[in-house]
């Protein structure tokens, strides 16, 4: 079916990537998994792929295309059924990145962002901290400038690439308020410790501890006490490129569902006979194609440079729940082959819980959605658009 917002060049794309993942990611999940990483020399392929900087400039090794190869990108990264592999890649390449392409001077660009386009170097986003989740006002980390140099003092939790990363864009509080600064994690006084979750294994997330930590002044991000707006501004980002990826896990998830019921026989006939099964296939297909459009749509106008933040905000919390829901009822379907680790379907139910959490849980996205709707609340780009 011909899309409103994908030309011929995108599908290419599109099929250049599925090429590409089923030689290179497919086979290796399982092990990823039970290795609690990603291999590097997996990203560094992705990095000579150009599949890292897609919307970085060419000066600094980027293909300088538009967000709606992003959003291929993430779905297609979704269609593969490793919601950790996915967070590794957005993690780097959509949080971190992110603000060193929109946010940083030339200095910033060629000492992280160039090496982070060919996979050289690896990011994460220091937001989250023991004492400040979803309010990120009551960040404790400081940075104190002394000569040339910020001495970096605190902890942040929760950090995705935190443990085998290089480098972390890190929210501290200045003088002037709330800043961004990049530290390099193999730095003195950096202390990195590794969380052991439920889910998403192979995406690997630390608790960081900064301990006197000397950052040159040069590392600091944008202009100082910025950092609230850069974060607010970039969350939109972070959230429409996970529900990108979520899209593209519950196509997965029905594709095996579908292939499972039609080949899964009881009582002499296939179970994808039961109306009980064929009418929840239906359903929530038909709530995937809904919310596959509303996305689509959503990544198309944050293309063209519009102010979307309402938007994410319902995708986050709704896509959340409709992965949740879909995994739950398909893993059903498997009945008691879905509790064994041999079928994805078993992974990706312990994967899917964390969607309505990260990022921003779905009860903060009502508060923002509510703030819009009934307070007039307006949220401004603190960056220039993105055309």
């Amino acid at each position: 079916m011909r899309s409103l917002f994908y030309t011929e060049e995108h599908e290419l794309f599109r099929d250049t990537l599925r090429d590409f993942f089923q030689k290179e990611v497919t086979p290796h999940i399982d092990q990823w998994e039970k290795e609690g990483k990603v291999d590097r020399q997996l990203l560094k392929k992705m990095g000579e792929m150009g599949f890292l900087g897609l919307e970085v400039e060419e000066t600094y090794g980027g293909m300088g295309l538009g967000f709606m190869y992003t959003a291929i990108l993430q779905e297609e990264m979704g269609r593969l059924g490793s919601l950790g592999f996915n967070t590794v890649v957005g993690a780097h390449s959509y949080l971190a990145m992110n603000y060193l392409i929109h946010a940083c001077d030339d200095y910033i660009k060629e000492k992280y962002l160039a090496p982070s386009v060919t996979g050289d170097m690896i990011g994460s986003l220091s937001m989250t901290e023991p004492f400040a989740g979803s309010d990120l006002k009551a960040i404790r980390s400081t940075a104190v400038l002394d000569g040339d140099h910020y001495i970096i003092n605190g902890s942040k939790t929760f950090i995705s690439n935190g443990y085998y990363g290089d480098y972390t864009v890190a929210a501290v509080k200045t003088d002037k308020g709330i800043s961004m600064i990049v530290i390099d994690l193999d730095s003195e006084g950096v202390t990195r410790t590794k969380l052991d979750k439920v889910g998403i294994r192979c995406s690997d997330t630390a608790e960081l501890a900064f301990d006197n930590v000397r950052v040159p002044k040069e590392n600091l991000l944008g202009e100082e006490g910025r950092g609230f707006y850069y974060m607010m501004d970039s969350l939109q980002v972070e959230r429409l490129t996970g529900v990108q990826g979520g899209i593209g896990l519950i196509k997965y998830v029905l594709d095996i569902t579908l292939q499972y019921i039609s080949e899964r026989e009881a009582f002499g006939a296939p179970i994808s006979r039961f109306q009980v099964l064929r009418h929840q296939i239906a359903e929530m297909s038909t709530e995937y194609e809904a919310y596959k459009a509303f996305t689509d749509q959503t990544s198309y106008r944050l293309a063209q440079g519009e102010n979307v933040v309402k938007e994410c905000s319902m995708l986050k919390y709704k896509v959340g729940d409709l992965m949740n829901d879909v995994v739950y009822k398909c893993q059903q379907m498997f009945g008691g082959y879905g509790f064994m680790e041999e079928y994805p379907i078993g992974r990706i139910y312990r994967d899917v819980r964390v969607m309505p959490i990260y990022g921003g849980t779905s009860e903060v996205m009502k508060e923002i959605i509510a703030k819009m709707l009934i307070d007039n609340k307006s949220y401004k780009p603190a960056y220039n658009s993105r055309t």
